[in-house]
């Protein structure tokens, strides 16, 4: 039996994004994978559909539902991949009880607002570019080693090169 993967989409979610079918079709040979889209687990409106109105919605209540949303939905222990505010929500569902051995965040930059880390296995990747990402201060204080990928702003996930590095280091 495979280890069950959790993908967990970035801010705008959607119902199978191309951009996550790559890692899905590279990842499916070892992991049983389980897609969410983090605006339906934060019962976030899909109607007001600008970034900021999403990034507020998440902002104000809306991770913590998403949070509540996964551990009522997973109950064994699980591997996830979250993207953007997806890694975030792992993060915080996995300091909150969630069964992970594997914790992989990309562009989760929120995660420099965090001083606890959950008790598994963790790889974050960031883009160089992306001012938002944790500086070097944060993940010495946290003891939490990093990737950042040279020349990449905050969507570096959506590049097929990237994918493959993130991927082949999950395999």
């Amino acid at each position: 039996m495979k280890p069950r993967l959790l993908i967990l989409s970035d801010l705008f979610g959607g119902k199978n994004p191309e951009w996550v079918q790559l890692y899905a079709e590279i990842l499916q040979s070892k992991f049983d994978i389980q897609y969410y889209d983090v605006r339906e687990l934060a019962n976030i409106s899909l109607e007001r559909v600008t970034e900021s109105d999403i990034h507020n919605q998440f902002l104000n209540g809306g991770i913590e539902k998403a949070v509540e949303s996964l551990l009522k939905l997973e109950k064994e222990k699980v591997t996830i991949l979250g993207f953007s505010i997806g890694g975030t929500i792992a993060w915080k569902a996995a300091l909150k009880g969630l069964k992970v051995s594997h914790l992989i965040a990309v562009s989760s930059t929120r995660l420099r607002f965090e001083n606890k880390i959950p008790d598994c296995k963790i790889n974050l990747y960031f883009g160089q570019e992306d001012l938002k990402a944790p500086g070097s201060v944060w993940f010495s204080d946290l003891k939490i080693s990093n990737h950042f990928f040279e020349k990449q702003g905050h969507q570096l996930y959506l590049e097929k090169e990237n994918a493959l590095i993130i991927c082949n280091n999950l395999l």
